[in-house]
């Protein structure tokens, strides 16, 4: 009878190149002796570093993930990882982000800081770099007969591993059928531990890696201006109170980045379906084309070319036909 297969036999399978083996042993900062060890079941790998092994080797992280749940003792890798988490931003960022805010060019403000704090975000978020996402997705301007805000549109985007670390072009609209629809809609925060298991929304530039995600409203005086979202490979990885507190303080710091206006009463918001985003690429792949040509035209009638205003212009037009396509089209949910 043949023996089931475990983690250690595809660990085995890999390390029989020469070379996979020595990016393992430098990648993960383990001797030659450790990695036997593990190899021969004598020890086992610390979570840390399995998890920077399944980073490196994405096309096997189901399969190891799988089989580590049917082994004995493994529960770790199904229930929350370990929560060292700090409580607090360092006040040191605080300092860094108030020299900026004073010094940084108007037109580069939003951009600038918005990097500045999802990058120290993801730094305490995902300290050991085991795979995170961090969105913020803003409310559309109020348009349409209504004069409602009708969806949001991802508008920062960074990442660690299997993600890329910049996601910007990545960016789509979400609308009722997300789970940052839903914060939005609701003004309160949503923690989804298990995103295979059935689920009608889809989270914020749902990918394949996302195995859990929190998303939190961005909130000034009782209105809403966007969503703070993170996203990991983990299962269950937002099932731990210091990483949900500290997400919320990122949420509420990234609220300083966003004029008062910009933030709407609930009354304001009335969130359309968008189409998924198989459907919505083909439209973003003209967007930057768009942006430059309404520059043009606006530096043609000399006026301004401002770029920010030219990219709100595109992306009010885009809004426009994806909420045309979505009326016409009957479509299954995306992810």
């Amino acid at each position: 009878m043949q023996e089931k297969q475990t983690w250690r036999d595809i660990l085995a399978e890999i390390t029989q190149d020469p070379s996979e083996r020595q990016h393992i042993l430098v990648t993960l900062n383990v001797k030659s002796i450790t990695l036997s060890r593990w190899l021969s079941g004598e020890t086992f790998p610390r979570a840390n570093k399995l998890y920077q092994f399944l980073n490196l080797y994405p096309q096997y992280r189901e399969q190891i993930l799988s089989l580590l749940r049917d082994e004995k003792g493994m529960s770790e890798f199904t229930n929350p990882i370990e929560d060292d988490t700090p409580l607090n931003i360092p006040p040191e960022f605080y300092i860094e982000l108030f020299k900026t805010r004073a010094s940084v060019a108007e037109n580069l403000y939003y951009w600038t800081l918005c990097n500045q704090i999802l990058q120290n975000a993801l730094t305490q978020l995902d300290p050991n770099r085991l795979g995170m996402s961090l969105w913020i997705a803003r409310c559309m301007p109020p348009a349409g007969p209504s004069q409602q805000v009708r969806s949001l549109y991802e508008s920062e985007g960074i990442g660690t591993p299997p993600w890329k670390e910049n996601l910007e072009h990545d960016g789509m609209f979400l609308g009722a059928e997300s789970l940052a629809g839903h914060v939005v809609t609701v003004f309160h925060y949503k923690v989804v531990n298990d995103l295979t298991a059935e689920n009608t929304l889809v989270p914020v530039a749902y990918s394949e890696y996302e195995k859990s995600c929190a998303i939190f409203p961005i909130l000034y005086a009782g209105r809403i201006a966007g969503v703070l979202s993170a996203a990991s490979t983990q299962y269950n990885y937002f099932n731990a109170q210091n990483r949900l507190t500290l997400l919320q303080k990122y949420a509420d710091l990234t609220a300083m980045l966003f004029p008062p206006e910009e933030f709407y009463e609930p009354a304001q918001i009335a969130l359309h379906v968008m189409p998924p985003q198989k459907a919505q690429k083909p439209l973003f792949a003209h967007f930057n084309d768009l942006t430059r040509r309404m520059m043009m035209e606006a530096s043609s009638r000399n006026q301004p070319a401002n770029k920010n205003e030219a990219e709100q212009h595109v992306r009010a037009q885009l809004e426009e036909q994806l909420l045309h396509y979505a009326i016409e089209h009957t479509f299954p949910g995306d992810g």
